[in-house]
């Protein structure tokens, strides 16, 4: 599943929410890297990936954020991965959980 949001915050202020949420918020999360692209003073795009195990799905899941503000608006997208066990990846829904993680934290401030 991928998540798609808008929010009224710029690019930096929104990773430093999405990261208390993941890291501060749970003993396994952890941000595993990310990258910033600047076009100018005002616009960038962040890309973060975060870590994190989840019991029901027997294993740790990705969470790829993609934030930007490129088109004006500060856009939040993401797509979580590695979920789940066998031929169909049943993950019990963590996915998603992860996925509202970032929903719940900047939920606040989306337009």
């Amino acid at each position: 599943m991928a998540l798609d949001f808008n929010v009224n915050i710029p690019p930096q202020d929104a990773i430093r929410i999405i990261d208390k949420a993941i890291v501060d918020g749970s003993i396994t999360g952890e941000r595993i890297d990310y990258h910033t692209v600047t076009a100018n003073d005002e616009t960038s795009c962040i890309i973060a990936v975060y870590e994190k195990h989840f019991y029901r799905a027997g294993n740790r899941l990705t969470l790829t954020v993609i934030v930007n503000n490129m088109q004006g608006l500060t856009n939040i997208h993401c797509i979580s991965g590695g979920g789940g066990e066998g031929l169909f990846r049943f993950d019990w829904g963590a996915s998603d959980s992860f996925e509202d993680t970032v929903l719940s934290a900047l939920e606040n401030y989306k337009i």
